[in-house]
Parts: structure tokens; C-alpha cells; sequence
């Protein structure tokens, strides 16, 4: 069954932490790392599979994503869902149950995830003595939304090819700049998951793929797309990819 569990003894110390490495992401300054160093509590793993938030709960903490991938999702009573948007290293969750009181959405894990855990009582702290890292959490806020928006417009106008294709080509992109892809470029979905995202039946998903593959851009494995084209689906979707090369995480 999967699960998720502390990881205090293999605490990641922040001066070490593997994504400061990555050019994506802006440099801390001295008292900022001071200062996460410090909000930070310990480590969480989650097996692929693991609920890490659930939709109405209480959380008590924010992570942020150390390594791996996961999902954003919200469900009906029947158990249909909805994938609203997917976790990387670098993200932020958990947010929203700290401003809301109660989470609106559910977070699994895609592959094997760690997460930094902080405590969401201090929060405020980081408000109020550090304004460039309350800017930075703005700033994650405001791009969640901004993707948001991408993909509604996606859901809403695109056509099934060219929403099938803009997803590829956003996880693609997403995970490229965070290294994520070692040799062979598989992003760890299944087509239920491209299914839930896209609003499509598992049917009509499955026909899409189909016409992706045959153009070359993509080769579907059991439980992962491997991308073939990356440039091809971004043409293929109308999608221009991401504009910013730098950005915060906590």
C-alpha cells in the first residue's frame, strides 16, 4: 500500500540542498537561508500512489517538493476527478490549507516523492522579517493561478489533439529545466491521468495519443510517455513554452 512517512534522520541541510544547483531556481541570500534553515522541520517520502494532502483536511504543514512528481486533483462524490495541475521539485503545496483553513484540492504522488516539511504557524514570521521571500511565496502563488489559466484555456478551446499535445509539452518543458530526465525522456503518467487532466474519456484519450505517436512526437510505455519531439508538441498545441528562466522556491 502506498504511503508516506518521516525522513527526520535524513534531514537535506538547506546549504545542500540539490535544487539550489539548478539554474531555474534564484540564489538564496545569507539571512534567507539562515531563515529557511530554520522554518524547515524534516523530510517526508511518499510512495507512488500516496495521498500527501487530502481535499477538506487540516495540515498543520507546507512542503515543498525536494524530488520527484505528483498531482493537484479534486473529486466528485461518484469518485470522478478532476487533475488540476501536477507537482515538481521546487513547488509549493499545501499553501492553500494555510490561508483557507482547510485544503480545496488533493495531492498524490506520481513516482516516489521527498518533501521539505515547514510549519505553517510560522509563516507569518517569514512575512513579516523576510519581504523578499513573502514576495517569493506571491510570486508561486501567481504562477500557480497563471498555469491555471493555461490550462482551463486548454480544456476550454483547444481541441483533444491540441490539448493532449500542450499537456506533454508542459510537463516536457517543466521537467527539463529541472533535470528530471536521465537519458530517456519518460514522463511518469498513465493515459487515465492524461484522461482526468484533459476532461476526455479514456477512449477518446487513448485515439489522441494514438495520432501523437504517429506523428513522432511521443511513444507510449505501460505507465509513461516517453517524448520523442518536445518542439513538435509545443507546434502541435500552439503552445509558445515558458517565458520566465529564473524563479523562487522556498
Amino acid at each position: 500500500m502506498a504511503t508516506t512517512r518521516p525522513t527526520h534522520a535524513f534531514k537535506t541541510p538547506c546549504e545542500q540542498c540539490p535544487l539550489r544547483a539548478l539554474p531555474t531556481f534564484r540564489e538564496f541570500s545569507r539571512d534567507e537561508l539562515e531563515f529557511v534553515s530554520k522554518f524547515k522541520r524534516g523530510e517526508l517520502v511518499a510512495d507512488a500512489g500516496a495521498t500527501i494532502l487530502v481535499e477538506g483536511a487540516h495540515s498543520a504543514h507546507l512542503f515543498t517538493v525536494l524530488s520527484g512528481w505528483g498531482f493537484r486533483y479534486k473529486s466528485l462524490e461518484d469518485g470522478r476527478r478532476q487533475i488540476l495541475n501536477y507537482v515538481m521539485p521546487g513547488d509549493l503545496i499545501g499553501l492553500q490549507g494555510t490561508i483557507m483553513g482547510e485544503m480545496q484540492h488533493s495531492v498524490e504522488a506520481l513516482s516516489p516523492v521527498s518533501l521539505c516539511v515547514f510549519e505553517r504557524d510560522k509563516l507569518m514570521t517569514l512575512y513579516n522579517k523576510h519581504a523578499s521571500l513573502a514576495f517569493d511565496v506571491t510570486w508561486i502563488a501567481a504562477q500557480e493561478e497563471r498555469i491555471l489559466d493555461e490550462h482551463l484555456l486548454s480544456i476550454g478551446r483547444r481541441t483533444a489533439l491540441e490539448r493532449a499535445a500542450y499537456l506533454i509539452a508542459f510537463l516536457f518543458e517543466r521537467a527539463s529545466r529541472l533535470k528530471l530526465f536521465n537519458g530517456r525522456k519518460y514522463i511518469p503518467i498513465t493515459q487515465q491521468h492524461v484522461a482526468d487532466t484533459l476532461g476526455l474519456s479514456i477512449v477518446h484519450t487513448n485515439k489522441t495519443l494514438k495520432k501523437l505517436a504517429a506523428k513522432g512526437l511521443i511513444r507510449w510505455q505501460e505507465r509513461a510517455c516517453e517524448v520523442l519531439d518536445g518542439e513538435g508538441l509545443k507546434d502541435a498545441a500552439g503552445w509558445e513554452g515558458f517565458g520566465e528562466s529564473v524563479r523562487p522556491f522556498i
